[in-house]
């Protein structure tokens, strides 16, 4: 699960539907995107990060390398 967004989208007050609305996606592809079961592609990511304010580099980015 990809908490990080998660919790960058409910400190900004937003809605899964609110981001995706602001980038352009459905809801159901984000909510997907936020829980880890989708990939967003590069333009995605970067509206994405637009929106809740993030680096779009860090959906790529390996966070528990075990």
């Amino acid at each position: 699960m990809r908490d990080w967004v998660r919790d960058a989208r409910l400190e900004k007050g937003m809605t899964q539907r609110q981001v995706a609305d602001a980038s352009g996606i459905s809801e159901s592809f984000y909510s997907q995107i936020e829980t880890d079961q989708r990939n967003p592609s590069p333009q995605h990511a970067q509206s994405i990060a637009r929106a809740l304010g993030l680096d779009w580099t860090r959906f790529y980015r390996e966070t528990d390398p075990t």
